[in-house]
């Protein structure tokens, strides 16, 4: 089933245009690659099934990030989650990994893979060489059998080999699998911006793995959605569930991915990651204490940075561009209105999915969702006809 994304609906977040592909791929050379498990039907059996789960990897740039380091900044809008090599990216202020995005029982798998498929093939070669990749998690418990961890390096594998431009699926992929979002299904959700400076257009880019959120606090362009997608329409299953775990609503996390080709210097990399917060609180999220909403930003736009060997082939010093703080605001806007965007394209996308025991986690209505826009004057002329 072909589900339409947000400006399909006619639903238009923010001042700036997206870029071609309305995706974190806009940022020249950035890749994004998926591999999805599903597997097994009715009652939990650890290490059988029934699995909803996966892993999906960003690559920054079309070189060997591993090599080639990127700035980078993070922002931790509340620590209830996993994002590995967070202090590295902290204290030198570079990401120098793909970043892998999955379930919170397979993080480590995940990250041993993506050291085992980089270092592997160069044992013996003499170098001095480690390796801190970045990983995060979500949790998809709800639906799979976490605890039988079955994303493997081969899962890990295929993921990093397809990573491509352009279009980026999104809903029930990759690590977005068997995730939920205001109590509906979510999942993986992108969105970009093209931010116009003097002499340059830049592009901002973000992605998503939601499975945040509670459903009465959901809103879409300021509308309070969930409160009228009431759960005497649509109920929500995992309530008894939830219970059994003393796992409360709106417990999980999201995951951000901010991508820019603008220069920026660490510092402004941590500025951007932590307005992506404001994304998720216009949709109702307030960083649930059991939510881990962990945000990562990089920019692409000092390419040529030097591997950290600390031996002698390193430069003593690198130039370095960066955007001058007047221009900033543009770039926190664009954080935030595709941040928001991401998360309704992630909902949108989401199928309907059943998982273990039976569990069943709806998508959204979307001609409900629909209704309740246009009654509220929000929505635009769609690019394709769909909300009209």
């Amino acid at each position: 089933m072909t589900r339409p994304r947000a400006r399909d609906l006619g639903l238009k977040f923010g001042k700036f245009e997206p870029g071609p592909h309305n995706a974190i791929t806009d940022v020249p050379g950035v890749r994004v690659g998926h591999e999805t498990i599903v597997g097994g039907d009715g009652p939990l059996v650890v290490g059988t099934g029934p699995v909803r789960t996966g892993v999906t990897v960003i690559v920054p740039h079309d070189g060997d990030v591993w090599r080639e380091p990127v700035f980078a900044g993070v922002h931790t809008l509340n620590g209830c989650g996993e994002m590995t090599g967070l202090e590295w990216v902290r204290e030198s202020g570079t990401l120098s990994s793909p970043i892998g995005l999955t379930n919170t029982h397979s993080v480590g798998v995940v990250r041993d893979a993506l050291i085992g498929l980089e270092f592997r093939p160069r044992q013996g070669q003499g170098a001095y060489q480690f390796g801190l990749p970045v990983v995060a998690e979500t949790y998809d418990g709800l639906l799979s059998d976490i605890d039988g961890q079955h994303v493997t390096e081969a899962h890990v594998a295929a993921a990093l080999a397809g990573a491509a431009a352009g279009q980026v699926e999104e809903g029930n992929v990759g690590g977005g699998t068997g995730m939920m979002c205001h109590g509906f299904k979510g999942g993986i959700g992108t969105a970009s911006r093209r931010v116009p400076g003097v002499a340059s257009t830049f592009t901002v880019g973000v992605l998503v793995q939601a499975n945040h959120g509670r459903r009465d606090r959901l809103e879409i362009l300021g509308v309070k959605v969930g409160k009228e997608l009431s759960t005497d329409v649509i109920p929500d299953p995992t309530a008894d569930l939830r219970n059994q775990m003393s796992m409360p609503e709106g417990a999980g996390s999201v995951i951000i991915v901010v991508a820019t080709d603008a220069p920026m210097l660490p510092k402004q990399c941590e500025r951007l990651a932590q307005r992506a917060g404001f994304g998720i609180a216009r949709m109702g999220a307030v960083g649930e204490a059991a939510s881990g909403d962990i945000f990562l930003c990089f920019s692409t736009g000092n390419r040529g940075l030097s591997p950290v060997t600390f031996g002698e082939s390193e430069p003593e010093s690198t130039p370095a561009r960066f955007i001058s703080n007047t221009f900033m605001t543009d770039f926190f806007d664009a954080v935030i209105d595709a941040t928001e965007e991401a998360i309704v394209n992630a909902l949108l996308a989401a199928d309907t999915m059943t998982g273990r025991g039976g569990v069943t986690v709806h998508a959204i209505d979307v001609p409900a969702c629909v209704e309740i826009l246009r009654a509220r004057g929000v929505l635009c002329e769609s690019t394709t006809g769909q909300a009209t």
